[in-house]
């Protein structure tokens, strides 16, 4: 039985923490790898190099988004399909625990859950903008 009282503080929660993980995955593009090294390490995987710049204003964007709760459920889902994506042309190959030479899957697979969830779920407790509501 799902506490009701208690949920959407639970889903405000999900949502901050996975638009923190998001920020902190970005800066971590800007300021570690430099945006000419990912758009560099975008283009050695065969993806288009300027993709590389979508993918770091997805998760900027979308990370603020996400912790200030602006259309959360909706800004999920491209997320969980870049995640997805990460799956299939980065992290695959190595495994599946993410402590693996290149890191593995596990953990994208579970943001990809997590955001699928939260896409499920609504924007929870404090959203400055929540999606609108069906059903």
């Amino acid at each position: 039985m799902i506490k009701t009282n208690t949920a959407p503080y639970g889903i405000a929660l999900l949502r901050v923490s996975l638009g923190i993980l998001f920020l902190a995955h970005v800066a971590l593009k800007i300021f570690v790898f430099t945006v000419p090294g990912f758009v560099g390490y975008f283009a050695s995987l065969g993806l288009p190099a300027i993709a590389a710049y979508g993918v770091i204003a997805l998760e900027l964007l979308g990370g603020i988004a996400l912790v200030l709760g602006i259309y959360a459920p909706w800004v999920a889902v491209p997320l969980a399909i870049e995640m997805l994506g990460t799956i299939v042309m980065v992290h695959g190959h190595n495994g599946w625990l993410f402590t693996n030479k290149g890191g593995g899957w596990e953990y994208p697979a579970f943001w990809t859950i997590s955001l699928v969830a939260l896409t499920l779920l609504g924007d929870g407790a404090f959203a400055l903008r929540p999606a609108a509501r069906t059903g």
